[in-house]
């Protein structure tokens, strides 16, 4: 028997408040599910589960509050039920060898009438457990789904992607049910206790991004708006890509030493209505292309906002990427993340005179700044770091 615990769900997290249960004893469970949600400062997280086997007992109830590393659940692995099988197997071989032996009825005895099957429910809607589960939550009609399970049957993936793609004023509900005042809280302890902890160093690169927009210009010139490239997934890709080839900025500082991450996965800071901060991973974002990646970060957007985003997500993010461009701004220094070492920092693209080939010509230049833990890196490292950026955006049909 294996415990599922209250996850850690970053630096700034101590405690808990799980407020659904999407399983229940006797379900099966695989590596990845969700099984769980836990109100945070961050919002309602969901959490996905390290182990495959089957819920034996739920340990906490819902509304309960509890630390980081608290037992919610207790699983029965696959290894345990195998070993159980084995165990109860002469048992079971009994009960073959009793049942192969012909039972004389007593005299006068009546025999049971045979079971009669019970008849199908003619119209019933094919679906699994866990797929009626979600759509009970969530209040979505199974009869207006085509399932890709089994037979056509409906599983629990089919109701998600028709819950996500229908905006529900349930999730208007949770969004605005964040605690935005101790979200505000968890951010000003990540933060003092980064500037208290990390000695930050501050390197900025502006980049000709002139090739990169005509890039997009033809790329997105035959798309329907909805899925179209936008400069930050291009940003976002070189970011990823650098990150890989440059292992010092990718990864996390703990027990005093660093930890370098071999897979990429690039915290996104989104900005929360009515105020707050969260940066989920894009996980490996070095190997998506850019249009996995653009959408990605519009899943990721849509998702944090309405307050739904899921464990993995929030807590294993190995390098940030913040942007302000949008919002006009030109260079942005951020703060690291601790444990993360590197935050990378994208300003809006503005028009400038430039030299090309010795005339000075007007082009479209972009601020790349890096805030790096000088624990893990110096400047000159950083520099490399972020020239890297800047060519890859030079090239971007090479992304």
């Amino acid at each position: 028997m294996v415990e599922f615990r209250m996850p850690s769900l970053g630096a700034d997290m101590e405690a808990g408040t799980l407020v659904e249960w999407l399983v229940k004893p006797g379900d099966r469970v695989k590596r990845g599910d969700v099984v769980a949600v836990v109100e945070t400062q961050k919002g309602a997280i969901e959490i996905e589960i390290f182990e495959t086997g089957e819920i034996e007992q739920i340990l906490v109830d819902l509304g309960a509050k509890v630390p980081v590393g608290t037992p919610l659940a207790e699983i029965r692995t696959d290894k345990e039920e195998v070993k159980a099988g084995m165990v109860a197997r002469p048992a079971r071989e009994a009960l073959e060898v009793a049942a192969s032996v012909p039972i004389t009825a007593p005299p006068g005895a009546v025999p049971p009438a045979a079971p009669v099957p019970l008849p199908l429910s003619a119209g019933r809607v094919q679906a699994s457990p866990a797929a009626r589960q979600f759509a009970q939550i969530h209040d979505v009609d199974l009869a207006s789904i085509t399932g890709t399970g089994p037979a056509g049957a409906i599983v629990r993936e089919d109701v998600e992607r028709k819950h996500a793609a229908v905006v529900r004023p349930i999730e208007k509900k949770r969004a605005l049910g964040l605690d935005l005042d101790a979200m505000r809280g968890a951010i000003a302890a990540a933060m003092a206790r980064s500037k208290r902890e990390i000695p930050h160093y501050y390197l900025e690169h502006q980049v000709d991004v002139t090739p990169c927009e005509a890039w997009l210009a033809r790329t997105n010139a035959t798309r329907p708006p909805e899925s179209r490239l936008l400069m930050g997934a291009v940003a976002m890709k070189a970011v990823a890509l650098a990150a890989h080839r440059f292992p010092a900025f990718n990864g996390f500082y703990l027990d005093e030493k660093f930890e370098p991450s071999s897979a990429v996965h690039v915290g996104m800071a989104i900005a929360i209505r009515g105020g707050g901060l969260a940066a989920p991973a894009i996980h490996d974002a070095n190997r998506l292309s850019c249009d996995a990646l653009m959408a990605s970060m519009r899943d990721l957007v849509a998702r944090m906002r309405s307050g739904r985003i899921r464990s993995s997500e929030i807590a294993d993010a190995t390098i940030t990427v913040s942007s302000l461009g949008e919002r006009g701004v030109e260079a942005l220094y951020g703060i690291i993340y601790p444990p993360q070492v590197a935050i990378v920092g994208v300003g809006k693209v503005v028009a400038r005179p430039w030299i090309v080939d010795d005339a000075i010509v007007p082009r479209s230049i972009v601020t790349i700044t890096l805030s790096g833990d000088h624990r893990v890196s110096d400047g000159h490292a950083g520099a490399l770091f972020l020239a890297e950026i800047g060519k890859l955006l030079q090239e971007p049909d090479q992304l």
